[in-house]
């Protein structure tokens, strides 16, 4: 399994983007998919998880902001960002967990800054 993760850039505080991380294989019916961030000098923390369902779940951070989703037929997983913020500022990574496995994508960076 493959995930490559892509759609970063720098945006201006306010701004949008969406994040999209393709699959090399149909997995989203059987595979618990996350986003995570690493800030620098920070460790690696969640953002979102959708499950089959699709079920939703947000971090703090994320919640009312951010949207999880994913297209089945595309074997593509998204995340919609509204409103960033600096300290949105960080490389975001693309997951896929199950009992087969775990698998991260290579990492897109995001910047948010003036």
């Amino acid at each position: 399994v493959q995930l490559q993760a892509y759609g970063g850039g720098w945006v201006q505080p306010g701004g949008s983007l969406r994040l999209s991380c393709a699959a090399s294989k149909r997995m989203f019916s059987t595979y618990t998919m996350r986003w995570y961030r690493q800030a620098p000098g920070k460790e690696r923390e969640w953002v979102a998880t959708i499950y089959s369902g699709p079920r939703t779940n947000y971090a703090d951070s994320a919640k009312g902001r951010f949207t999880i989703s994913a297209d089945n037929a595309k074997n593509t997983l998204y995340l919609q960002m509204n409103s960033l913020k600096a300290e949105d500022t960080a490389v975001y990574y693309c997951y896929a967990g199950s009992h087969w496995g775990e698998y991260w994508g290579q990492g897109t960076q995001v910047t948010v800054s003036s």
